[in-house]
């Protein structure tokens, strides 16, 4: 007889552990199921060298914020950094409970920083503090355009900067750098401590609907190429760029018009400990004209494993795959006859990413360390060597009025009836993955949601509240959970 269990999770990346790890705080007596194709979990976008490691809350990002001809709005940079708090709550209280181990073997307090040059990003970088400052979440942003206040907070930006250009940066003390990979093994490793069956080596392959409205969850044995199959009530797919073709195989009609583009990634990374030493801060600036925002140039201290390291970057690359261990094939055998307008307009209507990543691909390792020199005059292009970094699949989709749009961020594509549901896009997902999960159980589970709630309050206290609107709350919040997790306010 085929296996039936309540929840299916396909991939083993930081948005499947954590939806693993709130079902079964929520729902201990269900049977949950996870299925990774390669031998292990954060393999992939969650692996702390294929991601930058920020934890996103818009402290430093000035995509979350862009100019614009009139006032500047912080809605959607208060937004992102509210997503962010919920995710420090849930992680706090996993590390109360024991679930999850001592605070810096995946968080670390490292402050976020943006860096510009020139009148007009100076100018525009100074009306952002104005505008922040006054946001409860916002609370301790510095800003200055002074030299030497600059090299106090970041030596590396100011040493042998040429003189009378003008810059500008913004600090803020409590941001953090987060081993997404290591979050990720913390959380499958209490799953399979309490229950989780987590299957790796394990490929799914095709998905069916039944008639009794569970789904027949088909897979593969990469060892020994042994067949076999499940059924599940629930189906959660988590699997990166892959997700796209999951769905597609799942005949789901919200699938229809949905298409992905693949950007690759490369870094430029030190460990010479004379360089780690100058710099422990995440610094972002502005992005190059064409530029997607993932893209937007950034010099960060990394804590992986215990040990610090810098890494500049992404320098943009191309594959047509959509993972880093998927398929050539991939870029081809997602078109379908109802996205192929849509992802031919984004193609159209988007020459300047084009024009970027020929330029980009162009780029030898000393133009990419001329590029670090921007942010840092004293680099040496002996002290750094380039690696790889994830696959990022952007959201292509249809839009009533262009036809096609290319959008940045994640989104959740689920069926109408809530049986399944799969996660499409790139940053800030794994930083928001607490909210986004809690979005994905609400419109999933509409009819347990209310009956979860009390349970979720305890996990996360300020569940259901805008702290931005509430300053009190917003310091108690930030306060206790940087104290449990050993990261200053």
């Amino acid at each position: 007889m085929t296996e039936s269990v309540d929840v299916v999770l396909i991939g083993g990346g930081i948005m499947s552990a954590t939806l693993g790890a709130l079902l079964h705080e929520l729902q201990p007596d269900w049977k949950i199921v996870a299925y990774e194709r390669l031998s292990d979990v954060a393999q992939e976008s969650s692996n702390p060298w294929n991601n930058a490691g920020t934890g996103h809350a818009a402290l430093c990002e000035l995509n979350y914020m862009p100019r614009t001809d009139g006032p500047l709005d912080p809605a959607k940079a208060v937004s992102i950094n509210e997503q962010f708090q919920q995710s420090r709550q849930f992680w706090s209280s996993l590390v109360k409970r024991g679930v999850l181990d001592e605070p810096s073997t995946f968080i670390n307090a490292t402050p976020h920083m943006t860096f510009v040059q020139g009148e007009k990003d100076v100018a525009y970088l100074r009306d952002r503090y104005e505008v922040l400052k006054k946001q409860p979440l916002f609370d301790g942003i510095e800003y200055s355009e002074d030299s030497r206040v600059i090299n106090k907070w970041a030596p590396l930006l100011m040493q042998q900067r040429r003189k009378g250009e003008p810059f500008a940066a913004t600090r803020v003390p409590a941001g953090t750098d987060v081993d997404f990979g290591a979050l990720t093994h913390q959380l499958f490793d209490h799953l399979k401590a309490n229950g989780v069956e987590l299957r790796t080596n394990h490929e799914v392959q095709k998905l069916k609907k039944q008639k009794d409205g569970t789904w027949n969850v088909k897979f593969r044995n990469s060892l020994g190429r042994t067949p076999g199959q499940v059924n599940a009530k629930f189906v959660f797919v988590g699997a990166g760029g892959w997700a796209l073709k999951m769905l597609q195989r799942s005949g789901i009609p919200e699938i229809k018009g949905y298409g992905v583009f693949p950007i690759g990634g490369q870094f430029l990374k030190t460990s010479n400990p004379d360089v780690v030493a100058k710099h422990k801060a995440k610094v972002y600036s502005q992005a190059s004209v064409g530029a997607p925002p993932m893209s937007v140039p950034h010099l960060d201290t990394r804590v992986v494993d215990g040990e610090a390291s810098l890494l500049f970057g992404p320098f943009a690359t191309f594959s047509p795959k959509f993972l880093k261990n998927g398929s050539m094939l991939d870029i081809v055998t997602q078109v379908r006859t109802h996205n192929l307008w849509p992802m031919l307009r984004v193609a159209f209507a988007n020459p300047d990413l084009i024009t970027y990543l020929l330029g980009e691909l162009t780029k030898t390792h000393r133009k990419k360390v001329d590029s670090l020199r921007v942010f840092m005059p004293t680099a040496k292009d002996e002290d750094w060597t380039l690696i790889e970094a994830g696959q990022r699949a952007q959201v292509m989709k249809k839009d009533a009025k262009k036809g096609g749009v290319l959008q940045f961020g994640t989104e959740v594509v689920s069926a109408a009836d809530g049986s399944i549901a799969g996660l499409l896009g790139a940053s800030p997902g794994a930083s928001t993955a607490v909210p986004i999960m809690l979005q994905l159980l609400q419109s999933c589970f509409p009819e347990q949601y209310t009956g979860w709630e009390p349970a979720l309050r305890e996990l996360i206290p300020t569940y259901g509240q805008k702290l931005n609107d509430d300053a009190a709350a917003a310091e108690e919040s930030v306060a206790s959970t940087a104290a449990t997790l050993n990261i200053w306010k």
